[in-house]
């Protein structure tokens, strides 16, 4: 099990330096994004996840594509996803999964994803900002996604103050959170 996070751990840091290297602008979001910002006040309750999911502007694709490639990684696009296998042999659970800034995730949700210049360095790379990782996260609201905005609310990230700073929909979706954080 230990192997299996490290691995996660060695290919955002791979993919996040490389991006880095190249002047590409990004940022880490999705699990690792509320990992590290998790972390920042309680590092005993970070969850361990296990892809790496990257923001980049559509216009920055092929340097990013460049870069990654460039560091070992293989491209690929399917299902409507384009990530970047760890190696010939790699899984897609083994992968580097793009996300583009300014554009809806699927048709009919409440937000376009957050633009990257919301994010900031938090040393080992660049992370998406705590109001639009919220805010993405809300949007998605996927089971996983819920448990990452309880475990936000667990470590005193975001409270129900938080409620009013949202538009009206993200705003319900995670009083809905506070008000039954067990259902």
């Amino acid at each position: 099990m230990v192997d299996a996070v490290e691995l996660v751990r060695q290919r955002l840091l791979r993919a996040s330096g490389a991006l880095r290297a190249a002047g590409v602008p990004y940022a880490v979001v999705g699990g690792n994004a509320v990992a590290a910002w998790v972390a920042t006040v309680d590092r005993g309750a970070v969850r361990n996840t296990q892809d790496v999911n990257i923001l980049v502007r559509r216009a920055d694709f092929e340097a990013a594509k460049a870069a990654l490639t460039g560091a070992g990684f293989v491209y690929r696009h399917a299902a409507k996803l384009d990530l970047f296998l760890d190696g010939p042999d790699a899984s897609p659970r083994e992968a580097v999964h793009m996300i583009f800034a300014n554009e809806m995730v699927r048709e009919g949700e409440p937000a376009a994803n957050p633009d990257v210049s919301e994010s900031q360095d938090m040393g080992s790379f660049q992370v998406l900002g705590l109001e639009a990782l919220v805010k993405i996260k809300l949007t998605a609201f996927r089971r996983k996604d819920q448990v990452h905005l309880l475990d936000m609310l667990e470590v005193g990230l975001i409270d129900a103050t938080w409620v009013k700073r949202l538009p009206p929909v993200l705003g319900a979706r995670l009083q809905e959170l506070i008000d039954s954080p067990d259902a």
